[in-house]
């Protein structure tokens, strides 16, 4: 039986951006259940509003945050420790798309870098010192994608965001790692296909392929407690051994000196499909 994260205990705090709809409210009903107190953060107080009322948890802060801005993320700080004196486990969740193409939607491109990689830049040049400074156990979670490992074509500026969030999780990690006394490990959540407000496109049913945020949230939890730090999940689609191959690909382009994303290059299309199928 895996063990739960020592941060995710009883009494601990959880702070949670994006937490008003899909895996940052699956995030938050969890931490409550485990009995932790919950900073919830997303742009709209009313959203912030019906989602405490949701988690059910007995401490519960709602900051009205726009994680793109420094100073707004600094005083979402401020009021949690006001309010709470410490943090546990900060979840660096809030994120947008759609972005644009390499040249195309450039508005787009800003609003997508400055909240899915600046919003988590600002969180933990935030947090990060803070948390140090306790001396108790605890996490930071940052939100990736396959898209920022894999880079598929379509949505470039959200490829990039999430792929700068891979690079600084690691850089993190490997940080918190080495700062002595320190007790807070990282972790790069990586879902599959998830049906959320973000990803629905005006559907109301969860197409059959995408896992629920609930289960992206079993699958975190489970991380936390074995150690992980790629927590890349599986969906109803598409299994480990196809997103290990997928990923295998990617790097082989550089390796084997491919042309990029030649897993969609059609001179390289059937080179790729016997590559997934092969034991």
């Amino acid at each position: 039986m895996t063990h739960e994260h020592p941060a995710l205990a009883a009494g601990r705090v959880a702070v949670i951006t994006g937490a008003s709809s899909g895996i940052g409210l699956a995030a938050a009903r969890r931490f409550a259940s485990l009995g932790l107190k919950l900073c919830l953060a997303d742009l709209s107080e009313e959203a912030l509003k019906r989602a405490a009322d949701e988690v059910g948890a007995k401490d519960v802060l709602t900051v009205a945050t726009d994680v793109s801005k420094l100073e707004q993320v600094q005083a979402l700080k401020e009021k949690v420790y006001a309010t709470f004196g410490e943090v546990a486990v900060l979840m660096n969740n809030a994120g947008t798309a759609p972005g644009g193409g390499p040249w195309d939607h450039i508005d787009r491109w800003r609003k997508v870098l400055e909240v899915n990689l600046w919003g988590v830049i600002n969180g933990v040049q935030t947090f990060a010192p803070a948390m140090l400074a306790q001396k108790t156990a605890g996490a930071i979670v940052n939100t990736g994608s396959k898209q920022g490992i894999t880079c598929p074509p379509g949505d470039t500026a959200y490829n990039v965001s999430k792929a700068g969030v891979k690079v600084m999780t690691e850089a993190l990690a490997h940080s918190l790692r080495n700062e002595e006394g320190a007790r807070i490990t990282a972790h790069l959540l990586v879902p599959g296909s998830t049906f959320t407000g973000m990803t629905s496109r005006g559907r109301s049913e969860k197409p059959a392929g995408a896992w629920t945020p609930d289960q992206v949230i079993d699958m975190l939890v489970e991380g936390m407690g074995k150690g992980d730090f790629y927590i890349l999940c599986p969906d109803n689609e598409v299994t480990r051994e196809t997103d290990n191959r997928r990923i295998q690909w990617a790097a082989g382009d550089i390796v084997e000196n491919r042309p990029a994303l030649s897993r969609w290059h059609p001179d390289h299309k059937d080179a790729f499909e016997r590559f997934l199928r092969r034991s």
